[in-house]
């Protein structure tokens, strides 16, 4: 049965300095890289779910955050990445959740995101929750309200439950418009520009009230996709 420590020993092996090296100025945040491309890491997380059970893959992805190696991160999200987890959804949720404070660089906290929007789609209850998030002083913690939240984006014809959900979402984003930070403006900007494609309508009206405090550039992406 694949162990935290095969699992990150296998990782390790793969290990390619100069790349590792590039991947630390790029995403500049201090944690050892081991240079290993996304597809690569795939295969393995694809690998170790068949081996092990949910019990064994939350206990994986645990350790493998915990290592705080960059594709180990990146793995442990990818293990916890699917619509449907039984028996023991809320388990997988709450560790996701425990991820969120400990977020710091954009790549590891999309993927945790992707995970995380797995089990809000399962439960949409669970908005209650990540609602606290838009309070927080940490900064990936209020983005990865907005990012979690992204498959809200995409109906074309949403359910009254799927409008809610869309609204409430907005009112953060409309919450977020005069925080400057760089990546609150982005998460702003890619859930306008996602749900441009299904609402433009809603879009225009988001920006015609909030524009203004928002930064140019992430109005200028928000409307790229906004029919002329």
């Amino acid at each position: 049965m694949t162990t935290v420590k095969i699992a990150t020993a296998q990782l390790r092996a793969l290990a390619d300095p100069v790349k590792a090296s590039e991947m630390h100025k790029y995403h500049k945040v201090d944690r050892q890289y081991l240079g290993i491309a996304n597809p690569v890491i795939d295969e393995h997380v694809k690998a170790w779910r068949e081996d092990v059970d949910l019990e064994g893959r939350l206990t994986l992805a645990r350790g493998l955050w915990k290592g705080n190696i960059h594709e180990g991160r990146i793995a442990a999200a990818k293990l916890l990445t699917q619509a449907r987890i039984r028996p023991d959804d809320q388990a997988a949720w709450e560790l996701i959740k425990s991820w969120v404070p400990t977020f710091d660089a954009w790549a590891i906290a999309d993927h945790a995101s992707i995970a995380g929007q797995k089990r809000l789609v399962a439960d949409p209850s669970r908005l209650d929750e990540i609602e606290e998030w838009t309070k927080s002083h940490h900064m990936w913690s209020k983005r990865a309200a907005l990012v979690m939240t992204l498959p809200w984006t995409k109906q074309n014809h949403p359910k009254p439950n799927e409008i809610a959900a869309r609204e409430r979402a907005l009112g953060w984003a409309a919450e977020y418009a005069s925080d400057h930070d760089r990546f609150i403006q982005k998460s702003i900007a890619w859930w306008l520009r996602d749900l441009s494609k299904h609402d433009p309508a809603r879009v225009q009206t988001f920006l015609d009230a909030n524009a203004e405090t928002m930064k140019p550039s992430a109005v200028k992406e928000a409307r790229r996709l906004l029919p002329d």
